[in-house]
């Protein structure tokens, strides 16, 4: 059966890359990425295909940039969480220091200001773990000194939010249009 399309709204380049709809289909899917596109729609009162639509547009532009499954750090055997502030000669970001993005204790690598040029999430499996990592720090050809700081209970961690709020709206409160009876394609 061949379905009219023309009736399905494109973006154009002066048109927002995310609108509201947008990001309450995200914030939706950052909550949990398995719901089926009919769930989705149920919730957002759009029928599943312009979920599936917006879904696949929203990977294509890159707003979503993967799909993956959240573990467990304690059950993993990971229970370790420090952020490990490291003090570099010169500039922090080179080669042999973005090679510790290939270490599997390593999560994620700011460059950022203030007092360290880079800051490293890690996980490991315990102090020990933590000091071999250390080590393997120190062997980069420029670091100067590293500071840990052990987590001693996480009370949030989450993934990007799409809701933005120093403009004050937030994406799960976006009115959500009804869904009207003719969906692009279909004849009374």
């Amino acid at each position: 059966m061949e379905q009219n399309t023309k009736a399905v709204r494109r973006r154009t380049a002066a048109s927002p890359a995310v609108d509201a709809v947008d990001r309450k289909l995200l914030g939706l899917l950052a909550e949990d990425a398995t719901l089926s596109y009919a769930e989705l729609g149920r919730r957002m009162n759009l029928s599943p295909p312009a979920v599936h639509e917006r879904a696949k547009r929203l990977k294509e532009i890159g707003a979503i940039r993967r799909t993956v499954a959240i573990l467990d750090p304690d059950l993993i055997g990971k229970p370790l969480l420090a952020f490990v502030h490291v003090d570099t000669e010169g500039w922090g970001k080179t080669p042999a220091m973005m090679r510790l993005a290939d270490l599997p204790e390593v999560e994620e690598i700011h460059a950022v200001t203030g007092d360290a040029c880079l800051i490293l999430k890690v996980r490991t499996a315990g102090p020990a773990a933590l000091e071999d990592l250390l080590a393997h720090i120190y062997a980069v050809p420029g670091v100067r000194r590293t500071r840990s700081y052990i987590s001693l209970r996480t009370h949030v961690e989450r993934n990007t939010s799409a809701a933005i709020w120093l403009d004050g709206s937030d994406a799960h409160d976006v009115p959500i249009p009804p869904m009207s009876d003719q969906t692009p394609g279909h004849q009374s």
